[in-house]
């Protein structure tokens, strides 16, 4: 396992070409809202894989969920066709639903007050940029394996984050 410092920038899983395809499973842990949380991803290129995790000392629930399709999409090297499941809704409307509007309105909602959360809106907007992400909802705790995995290096990040006080991503490769 190898600690990086928060922000680093690796390539997780090396991709051909547009055609090739990156099936993601995301998902964010929460132990009290806010409070410390922690986010987890699971990255499969064929046979080839790869789990992200981190955590941070305050938190909320969706900001874990919006950190986990971010730091995912932003170790992709290349453009590339990417299944992302996740079972946030605030993710999955966020992406398919309200983006587009805010965006319209310069990062405000319909009532015109600022977008909760518009760093973490942002930086996934970009990272969604490059690639082509087709948004796969799955239910929580239903026996998908990959959201199974997802959850689990969620509460992995809570975890080294309260034993170790450790903050920033970690990964093992498959």
């Amino acid at each position: 396992r190898r600690h990086t410092r928060e922000g680093r920038q690796r390539p997780a899983i090396r991709t051909a070409r547009m055609t090739s395809r990156v099936e993601i499973w995301t998902d964010g842990a929460c132990k009290q809202n806010p409070g410390p949380g922690g986010w987890g991803a699971v990255l499969r290129a064929g046979t080839a894989g790869l789990h992200l995790w981190g955590g941070e000392p305050s938190t909320t629930n969706n900001q874990m969920e919006l950190t986990a399709a971010i730091r995912a999409l932003e170790r992709l090297d290349r453009a590339t066709l990417v299944r992302l499941h996740t079972d946030s809704t605030y993710v999955m409307k966020g992406m398919q639903e309200w983006i587009h509007n805010w965006k319209r309105r310069n990062w405000l909602t319909a009532a015109k007050k600022p977008v909760s959360n518009v760093e973490l809106w942002q930086r996934l907007d970009a990272a969604v940029d490059r690639h082509e992400v087709e948004w796969i909802w799955v239910k929580g705790h239903s026996g998908d394996p990959g959201n199974e995995l997802a959850d689990s290096l969620a509460n992995r990040g809570v975890d080294d984050f309260a034993r170790r006080g450790l903050i920033g991503e970690n990964e093992e490769r498959q």
